[in-house]
Order: C-alpha cells, then sequence, then structure tokens
C-alpha cells in the first residue's frame, strides 16, 4: 500500500463518537461497495491508527485510514463525496504518499464473537422456525462475556437489521498485499502502520 488519506472524527457535543463512526464507516462502506470487482473485492484497506487493545475492552479511537496501491484508486473513491453530509463532524485530508518508516504493518479483520446469547437467539429461531421469545429461554441460562473488541454499530441496507462489525487487530512483521472486503477489511492482507 502506498499511498493513503486520513478522516479524523471531531469531538461534538451535539453527537457522541460511537454514533458519529457509525455514520462515517456507513458511508465509506457505501463507496467501498461501489469500488467492487467481481469477485466482491476491493482494492482499498482500512486501519484505524488509535486502535488501543486492553485485557478488558479495546477502543478504535477517532481517526481512520483509507489505503490503496494506487493514488488513483483513493482519487475514484472519492471519499470526501461520500462524507459531504457530515461534514461537520469529520476531517478528511487529502491523498498523501506512505512515510518510508513504518512501525510495522497490521491487519484488521472482521470478528464475528459466538458469546452473546440475542444473536445466537436469532439464529436458532430462524433456522428451526421459532418465535425469538422461545429460542432466547433456550439461553437464557447462558452467563454473558465481555467482548474486548471494539465495534461499529451499522445498519444493514438489504435487511434493514442492525449489527456490530467487530473490528479486530493483528500486527504483524511482513506486508502481504491482496484485497479487502466491502468494508475495508480482510483477514490476510496487510495495511502500514505509521
Amino acid at each position: 500500500m502506498k499511498y493513503y488519506l486520513e478522516i479524523t472524527l471531531l469531538p461534538n457535543p451535539d453527537i457522541n463518537l460511537l454514533t458519529l463512526w457509525s455514520k462515517v464507516f456507513q458511508q465509506i462502506h457505501l463507496g467501498l461497495v461501489e469500488m467492487q470487482d467481481n469477485q466482491k473485492r476491493v482494492p482499498i484497506g482500512v486501519s484505524f491508527p488509535e486502535y488501543i487493545i486492553g485485557e478488558k475492552y479495546s477502543v478504535l479511537g477517532g481517526k481512520l485510514r483509507l489505503f490503496a496501491q494506487e493514488e488513483t484508486t483513493l482519487a475514484r473513491l472519492d471519499a470526501p463525496k461520500w462524507l459531504s453530509r457530515l461534514s461537520d463532524y469529520v476531517h478528511c485530508t487529502g491523498i498523501r504518499s506512505v512515510p518510508e518508516k513504518l512501525n510495522g504493518y497490521a491487519i484488521f479483520q472482521r470478528e464475528q464473537p459466538k458469546i452473546s446469547k440475542e444473536r445466537l437467539a436469532r439464529r436458532y429461531a430462524s433456522r428451526h422456525g421459532i418465535d425469538y421469545d422461545s429460542a432466547l429461554l433456550r439461553y437464557s441460562e447462558m452467563a454473558h462475556k465481555l467482548i474486548p473488541t471494539p465495534f461499529i454499530r451499522l445498519k444493514s441496507l438489504s435487511s434493514d437489521n442492525t449489527f456490530c462489525l467487530w473490528i479486530r487487530k493483528i500486527a504483524v512483521t511482513e506486508p502481504s498485499s491482496n484485497t479487502f472486503s466491502s468494508y475495508g477489511l480482510s483477514a490476510t492482507s496487510t495495511v502500514p502502520e505509521f
């Protein structure tokens, strides 16, 4: 990845950071969907440079970077256009070259924890044709576990359901360049850290 642009979520008393992440990332996702090829691969990856990993919880921070191999790829995405209705809440830099000196590489991947009894109940209900409340009783004794991975709450435009996009960071030493999902995430592709 040779080029990037950075989006900073600006502190604002009118809107909290989690809500702002939802709105910003929804727009970026829509832009990345437009960039998909026939195999639903995207040439743009995302990183969260202020991501902090903790024992009990982690946070995304307030910055998002979009990376591409070619400057024209980021220009074609036109992130400022996708974020135009949020211009009071975000600052988007121009396209820049990735610095020569790096701190390493990271993989930002989607994580789908299977420990939420509500999620398990919804899945069980749909698979077995029963109502949600009956399915939830099946998991009522399940202990609640904390998930330390940070997430962004998004709304599916196809099903109109709200869901959590859990984002896990893995630090790696060697770059691997492949492609990304329509969320800019990948299980194997790296983005530079600096």
